[in-house]
């Protein structure tokens, strides 16, 4: 048995689409200072009053649209990744442990490392599921993980993977998934005006202003795809999704660009997601569902729309988990 492990930490998952296990989910979520910055005990208030009751029935409904017989998509698919990446390391000759965790709901973070230092492990990579950094992210699961640590004595040995917004291979993954949908859905015709959109996962403002790196990294990934793809600014849109709450959050916004787009007769739109490592609500329901029926009734129901998948467990992306892990394993293997 492997005495290293390493722990690929996604977002998290309800365990069921039921408004009870959406707001379990939702309550743990919402109540990461990291998350939300406001005064902790008026926050709460506002939390249980008023977001929880409604937003647990509504995004319960969203869940149950995309969820499977075998769980969330999120979960499937962090699991495929899990097991494609013990795999991959295990071709290289690399003996260690590779785990899943979510930073809210199940299989938790603490239960992992929990399990894992009860089987003797004591050097642990923390590899967050992220591709880019931002406190709402990568810092929450290092928060999480520093919590972990000061209620522990005989505390584990640990590496962290920061980002990796450009790494050549997930740039690579990127472009030949976009490019194998084109292969499926035909080639856009961006000399006629279809665009594609590289829709991120948003932020408040404030924080951008208070020095989050996450637009700039997302800016990064989407500049190396551009020139990968051939592509300019105008054929290759950056947006964000996912706002919540009246802040401002960073724009341009993803359903207001596919309603403007829609509305301006652009005849084909192609929406992929780089900060999403795995399909999950967001992309699946938001994209596929939501933004689509915006892009359709700006249009009067004419034109394409296409949600090209996440990376998943594609190979490529594997091949770049791989080299990253490797990478931060320097030394202990």
């Amino acid at each position: 048995m492997s005495d290293i492990a390493v722990v690929w930490v996604a977002l998290g998952t309800p365990d069921t689409p039921t408004p009870r296990d959406v707001r379990r989910y939702l309550r743990e979520f919402l109540t990461d200072r990291r998350i939300v910055e406001m005064n902790p005990l008026a926050w709460r208030a506002i939390l249980e009053a008023f977001i929880l009751p409604r937003r647990s029935r509504v995004s319960a409904s969203k869940y149950a649209s995309v969820w499977y017989d075998q769980g969330s998509a999120l979960l499937i698919h962090t699991r495929d990744q899990v097991e494609a990446l013990s795999s991959a390391l295990a071709q290289e000759g690399i003996n260690v442990r590779v785990e899943a965790a979510m930073r809210y709901g199940q299989p938790s973070l603490a239960s992992v490392l929990d399990q894992l230092r009860a089987d003797g492990i004591r050097q642990v990579l923390i590899a967050p599921a992220y591709p880019h950094y931002s406190q709402t992210t990568v810092g929450s699961v290092y928060d999480a993980v520093a919590r972990y640590m000061l209620a522990s004595r005989d505390q584990l040995e640990l590496r962290f993977i920061r980002s990796f917004p450009t790494h050549p291979l997930y740039i690579e993954a990127l472009a030949r998934r976009i490019e194998a949908t084109w292969a499926s859905e035909g080639r856009p015709d961006f000399d006629n005006g279809d665009v594609l959109l590289l829709s991120y996962h948003g932020i408040p403002v404030t924080m951008a202003e208070a020095g989050d790196p996450y637009p700039t990294e997302c800016q990064a990934t989407t500049q190396a795809l551009r020139t990968r793809l051939g592509l300019d600014e105008t054929a290759c849109q950056m947006t964000f999704q996912s706002k919540f709450g009246p802040a401002d959050w960073l724009t341009p916004a993803t359903i207001n660009t596919v309603t403007k787009l829609g509305l301006a007769g652009v005849p084909r739109v192609d929406v992929a997601c780089p900060g999403f490592a795995a399909d999950c609500l967001e992309t699946l329901e938001e994209i596929g569902i939501l933004n689509r029926e915006a892009y359709f009734n700006a249009n009067g129901h004419t034109g394409k729309f296409v949600r090209i998948p996440c990376l998943n467990d594609d190979p490529v992306f594997v091949s770049a988990l791989t080299d990253i892990a490797c990478t931060h394993l320097a030394g202990w293997l």
